[in-house]
């Protein structure tokens, strides 16, 4: 006959009602019964550390939310505020196009003047 676990020593009961065992599945179970219930009691104890979890995900949801837009905002502040080195860059060599090349004397005739030269 099967002891019931209200009278097995490692059996706890809390103040709460709470039910616990003590005893360790590999060294020390008296019925092939302990094991299914002491797999129940780690199940339980696993849902109820993933209803936590969750509660705490639905209290930090607003709050990341929060951070997560302003990362968004900040950049793309950041990528309109370097924008300018493509974008100058893109007209620069458009400038260069349109020339027809190297005309550093800006008098449009596309040949290099020496700036020393001409004082």
């Amino acid at each position: 006959m099967m002891i019931q676990c209200s009278e097995c020593e490692f059996f706890k009961r809390g103040e709460n009602g709470e039910v616990g065992f003590g005893c360790d599945p590999f060294s020390n179970v008296k019925e092939p019964e302990c094991l299914v219930k002491w797999q129940l009691i780690k199940i339980n104890q696993m849902v109820a550390g993933y209803q936590a979890t969750m509660k705490y995900n639905e209290k930090m949801a607003p709050l990341q939310e929060k951070v997560f837009n302003m990362m968004e905002r900040e950049i793309d502040a950041i990528d309109e505020t370097e924008k300018w080195k493509s974008d100058d860059d893109d007209d620069e060599f458009d400038i260069l196009e349109d020339s027809g090349g190297d005309d550093d004397d800006g008098d449009g005739d596309g040949e290099y003047e020496d700036w020393r030269t001409s004082l």
